[in-house]
């Protein structure tokens, strides 16, 4: 097994959430030459970050004449799919079209991971482990880590050179409006705290002086603008769209508050201080299984039952040692 070649779609947290059972075929072939194909900017976090040398873009145009029957398959990807001794799929492949197709480049070893994570099988990271189970290998954690490279944690550090500690970072989305601690329930959260980022003396003596840091994409504008508006003048950072490697190393020296969503399992497996508010969804399969990761559990599954008062004692607990 020189050659590996995992392949790997789905969105920040699918991605993330495969990491353990990578890290365990790292460990077990240290030596083998690991590329992943999937989507690049969410690939990158593993590019030359301890697991794969290599990573490549699942947006190829030619590859999808691999998900029709009987196709005329390139000879450039044919060629490229047969040079690898192993072949890991985590695609969604019902009909075994892609794997029919990869078996016609002359692709021997190819193992077929769960496109789908079923809620009733137990955590997702397990159920993602399987193809390793089947080389023989054993996955025992299930910690969630990635490696920044030096140049990701300098970025961290000029990015961060302004802002006093100790940095909350916050998300205020996901990837559903279900999954979201009302708006209005992250502005009282701060607002019924001593004023954030002012360096006045009795806010450090109590403990309540803090850096705010606001993480946002394309799909959180909306919350985004109307937190800007709140909190103008506050000297709240507002943190919109950094490459993943780059933002994984600023979250890296945080208190992380955030929902079920890809940005969390950013945070946690970045190895900050979680504290992650879950509702419709459970957190015994999708929660990160780090050990820096706090998980609060709104009641009847509806986050807008979650009290501010929970939140701000998780906090407060988290905020002391620091």
């Amino acid at each position: 097994m020189n050659r590996i070649l995992v392949i790997r779609g789905g969105a920040i947290g699918d991605f993330i959430l495969t990491l353990p059972a990578l890290k365990a075929l790292r460990d077990a072939r240290p030596r083998a030459h690991m590329e992943i194909l999937g989507y690049k900017h969410i690939a990158v976090l593993a590019e030359n970050r301890f697991y794969a040398q290599a990573v490549h873009s699942i947006e190829y145009g030619p590859l999808a004449r691999f998900f029709a029957r009987n196709s005329e398959l390139p000879t450039e990807l044919a060629d490229y799919f047969a040079s690898f001794d192993l072949i890991v799929s985590y695609l969604y492949d019902p009909d075994r079209i892609f794997e029919s197709n990869l078996r016609r480049c002359g692709v021997q070893n190819l193992i077929c991971g769960p496109a789908r994570i079923v809620e009733s099988a137990g955590h997702a990271a397990r159920q993602l482990a399987r193809p390793m189970e089947q080389l023989g290998i054993n996955v025992a954690d299930f910690a969630e880590r990635i490696f920044p490279l030096i140049e990701d944690r300098e970025f961290a550090r000029e990015f961060l050179a302004s802002v006093p500690q100790p940095i909350i970072a916050i998300h205020p989305g996901s990837g559903g409006a279900d999954k979201n601690w009302p708006l209005e329930n992250w502005i009282a959260l701060f607002s019924r705290r001593a004023a954030f980022s002012v360096a006045e003396e009795k806010n450090r003596q109590t403990g309540n002086c803090f850096s705010l840091i606001v993480v946002s994409g394309e799909a959180d504008e909306a919350q985004t603008e109307q937190l800007e508006r709140e909190w103008k003048n506050r000297g709240v950072r507002f943190v919109k769209n950094l490459p993943l490697p780059h933002l994984a190393a600023v979250l890296e020296r945080s208190i992380f508050i955030g929902h079920d969503s890809g940005i969390s399992h950013l945070a946690a497996a970045a190895g900050a201080n979680c504290i992650l508010l879950f509702g419709p969804t459970d957190p015994n399969v999708w929660a990160p299984q780090n050990s820096n990761v706090r998980i609060l559990t709104a009641p009847n599954g509806r986050l807008a039952n979650l009290k501010i008062e929970a939140v701000d004692a998780a906090l407060a607990a988290t905020l002391r040692p620091c």
